[in-house]
């Protein structure tokens, strides 16, 4: 549904000394810079699959976001979604697609959300009868009742973006950019929010890409993950393999009895792997997946151990690791 080939976009930016007389050479002479935001990039996405976008502020997921719904031409490259070219920007194509931006209200904030609806239902030429349906539906899976009553500018932040996910998806669309659609709400409003969108996404199985600075977001509503960095593309695969990939080792955490005569050695668990943690009584080492049996079996047979647990590191830990370009050997 979505196919990108080697999209790139690059800003011409005025950059200006600062001082007064600066200020007034620039009015006569600017110096100007390429600021690439894109980098080449390249992917596809499937119906029914959620593509979490992932990076640093400044990475270009934005941008990106803005090519492929059309709201920005990129400098070269090709995009395809739909069948059709995002900024062209057709008639037919904007009716299949929907962009809610966490960061930017869309509907009329002098407006009860029953009004901004309408309003909509007449620029998407939705017929009244699934108009009505739709309606029904969303505010049922997102709860929401008498707020449609209510004027936009008069609802919490956590109501408003139920309304913005509603508006976004009366007219059935079928590719959905989220930007930051959990950004700024308490945890039960997001977790409502991630929830209608794995419902949504079971009932009509739309092509979404979601960029969040969340990893709660990401892990819960995402299987594939495309990871930017300066505004290239540094990984693109499923969240299961970047942990293999990217961090081939597990942490052993281990629980001593203080009163044991031998306490661990910072010297002797060193020889072991990479000593995270060493106090009195508990244990903490990054240990390389093959020799995890082995390390286990040497610290339960050495200390007096009360509990001891083998995890995978934090996926997002592991995911900053990667958007700062640090690999594990260069800790």
């Amino acid at each position: 549904m979505i196919k990108v080939r080697d999209l790139r976009k690059v800003f011409r930016v005025h950059r200006k000394e600062p001082g007064l007389a600066a200020s007034v050479r620039s009015l006569f002479r600017r110096n100007w810079i390429d600021k690439v935001a894109v980098t080449g990039s390249t992917f596809d996405v499937n119906e029914g699959e959620i593509v979490g976008l992932i990076g640093a502020n400044g990475a270009g997921k934005t941008t990106l976001v803005k090519m492929l719904s059309g709201i920005i031409h990129p400098t070269s490259g090709e995009a395809e979604v739909l069948g059709h070219v995002p900024w062209h920007r057709q008639d037919d194509f904007r009716r299949q697609i929907a962009l809610v931006m966490g960061q930017k209200a869309q509907m009329w904030w002098d407006l009860p959300g029953a009004d901004c609806f309408e309003l909509l239902r007449e620029i998407y030429q939705i017929p009244r009868d699934q108009y009505r349906k739709s309606l029904e539906r969303l505010s049922s899976m997102l709860g929401i009742g008498e707020e449609m009553t209510i004027q936009i500018r008069r609802l919490s932040l956590g109501e408003r973006m139920k309304m913005e996910l509603i508006a976004a998806l009366l007219h059935s669309p079928r590719v959905v950019y989220l930007d930051e659609p959990t950004i700024g709400l308490d945890i039960t409003t997001q977790r409502a929010v991630r929830d209608f969108l794995l419902d949504y996404r079971r009932e009509n199985a739309p092509a979404m890409i979601l960029t969040s600075h969340y990893m709660e977001d990401i892990e819960r509503l995402c299987e594939r993950i495309i990871i930017i960095r300066k505004g290239d593309i540094v990984y693109d695969g499923s969240l299961e393999r970047v942990i293999h990939e990217y961090a081939p080792y597990k942490q052993l955490r281990l629980n001593i009895h203080r009163a044991s005569t031998l306490q661990p050695e910072s010297e002797v668990l060193e020889k072991m792997g990479k000593v995270v943690e060493c106090n009195p009584g508990s244990i903490c080492l990054r240990v390389s997946r093959a020799k995890v049996p082995e390390v286990a079996a040497e610290l339960l047979r050495k200390y007096s151990v009360i509990d001891l647990s083998i995890e995978d590191p934090e996926i997002g830990d592991t995911i900053e690791r990667i958007m700062a370009g640090r690999t594990e050997d260069s800790e």
